[in-house]
């Protein structure tokens, strides 16, 4: 009888001691559910406050193109544009432009560079590399001078003519 006690304490030991366990499982679950909630609960908190901050700069923002706004009106005068003031071609652009001046310069359409003269003792930093070892003849230099060249170099030295074209390719 006493075998027989000794071994249902045993049991009743292993039970309870199961029990145990199971019921330190269940709260070790549950204590984790209630972190996941925790920890998804503080997610929520930190996205509504990245929101709030959000709509703070919004709002900071509007507030502040209503002052602008408002002082643009009373101050300067100023307006948002309208439908009718926008335009659908350059030519519309520039019909809105005054006139020129009577006394008005001519507008500068084209830069040109001038080469610069040579002296008769000084080389073409590139007349090796052109060809060009001398000065040309007078008569070479008229033809240049009337438009009429017949070299490389000549026609490189010319920049009236690149300039004119380049005048007529940006129209």
């Amino acid at each position: 009888m006493m075998a027989r006690s000794s071994r249902l304490r045993q049991i009743g030991w292993l039970l309870s001691l199961g029990a145990c366990l199971a019921v330190l499982l269940a709260l070790t679950f549950k204590v984790n559910a209630v972190k996941s909630d925790v920890r998804l609960v503080e997610r929520q908190i930190i996205a509504a406050e990245r929101a709030k901050l959000m709509l703070e700069t919004e709002f900071q923002t509007r507030a502040s193109q209503q002052q602008l706004a408002a002082w643009n009106q009373v101050e300067f005068g100023y307006s948002a544009p309208r439908a009718d003031q926008y335009v659908e071609q350059e030519r519309q652009l520039a019909a809105l432009g005054s006139p020129r001046g009577m006394d008005a310069p001519e507008p500068i359409r084209v830069a040109m560079l001038r080469p610069v003269s040579q002296g008769e003792n000084e080389e073409s930093l590139f007349g090796d590399w052109l060809g060009e070892e001398e000065q040309p003849p007078a008569d070479a230099r008229r033809d240049v001078a009337n438009g009429l060249a017949t070299t490389l170099a000549q026609r490189l030295s010319q920049p009236g003519n690149a300039t004119l074209a380049a005048a007529e390719v940006a129209r």
